[in-house]
């Protein structure tokens, strides 16, 4: 699923790194949590096709974003960055957005159109 996907999906607003290569970035697989250490434990494989899904809108899930090579956040419950993290993410490269919608309804909505979780493919 393209970034733009995503974002058009769950109606977000671009936080940081919002451009045609972003935008054309395919992810095949997402992991949604507000722990920190649980993206460390969980996310094993295949950084450059995760999303990372949070409500933890701070400098902490960028440097986890960096350790894990992860480049695109998904920030729910209207969880917007403030001037200095965006431009810490920027500094990164990372993409970030925002949306309005719960990490249950944004996770719903993207696995209702294909996306998978980290712990692998659909069986059904």
């Amino acid at each position: 699923m393209l970034v733009r996907e995503v974002a058009d999906l769950l109606n977000a607003a671009p936080l940081a790194r919002w451009d045609d290569e972003v935008c054309s970035r395919n992810y095949e697989v997402a992991f949604a949590t507000d722990l920190m250490s649980d993206a460390l434990l969980m996310i094993q494989s295949d950084p450059e096709k995760t999303i990372l899904i949070t409500g933890l809108a701070n400098a902490q899930t960028l440097r986890t974003a960096e350790m894990l090579d992860l480049q695109f956040i998904v920030f729910v419950r209207s969880k917007y960055l403030d001037d200095n993290t965006i431009e810490m993410a920027r500094n990164m490269g990372l993409c970030a957005i925002s949306t309005d919608y719960t990490m249950y309804e944004t996770c719903g909505i993207l696995y209702a159109k294909g996306l998978d979780s980290i712990h692998g493919k659909r069986t059904a």
